[in-house]
């Protein structure tokens, strides 16, 4: 059964040598049930929302079983929100997605999948240390991307809710279709 394995928010905002000077990549996982709303979690933020948050990229998921791969490659762990994520799920393979593609997630909240992740030189900094050189070439050679997702209807989301894919549109393209190598 395809479900969130955690659900969360910035812990808090650092300071970062790009464009913005501080970024919100720092999240963490938070227990028992948030709002979810048009801009995403309430209590997370986004420090450079020209490319990250808005109603298209309201919420991020990355997959628990893409996890373990950077985990086995990086030979650390990587916790939920490692990846700056929301949502971590595990059980659905969130690449295998097409853009449109619908899902409920626990009883109420209702998101659409819009885009894959853009990996940025702010996500490099954070993985830090070797594998920094060359992360987002890395990043997006694997194609484990996880998608961005449009909040359709507001809801309540917490560990262990259930997903369920409620719309597949199956002339639409592909999640990985939708991705533009930033090199």
């Amino acid at each position: 059964m395809p479900s969130v394995l955690a659900v969360c928010v910035v812990h808090q905002l650092l300071p970062d040598s790009g464009t913005v000077g501080t970024t919100a990549i720092d999240k963490r996982a938070v227990h028992g049930a948030v709002r979810v709303g048009p801009y995403g979690v309430y209590a997370d933020v986004q420090a450079d929302r020209k490319h990250h948050g808005g109603v298209d990229k309201a919420l991020y998921a990355y997959a628990q079983e893409d996890a373990e791969y950077w985990e086995s490659e990086l030979d650390r762990e990587l916790p939920p929100g490692f990846f700056g994520e929301n949502l971590r799920t595990e059980g659905i393979d969130v690449n295998d997605t097409r853009v449109g593609e619908r899902w409920r997630i626990g009883q109420s909240l209702e998101v659409e999948v819009t885009m894959p992740r853009t990996p940025c030189q702010t996500f490099a900094r954070w993985v830090g240390g070797d594998a920094q050189r060359g992360w987002v070439k890395r990043f997006s050679a694997e194609r484990r991307l996880g998608p961005y997702l449009r909040v359709v209807k507001n809801g309540r989301v917490q560990a262990g809710d259930e997903i369920i894919v409620i719309h597949r549109p199956d002339d639409a393209p592909g999640l990985l279709d939708r991705y533009v190598d930033p090199a």
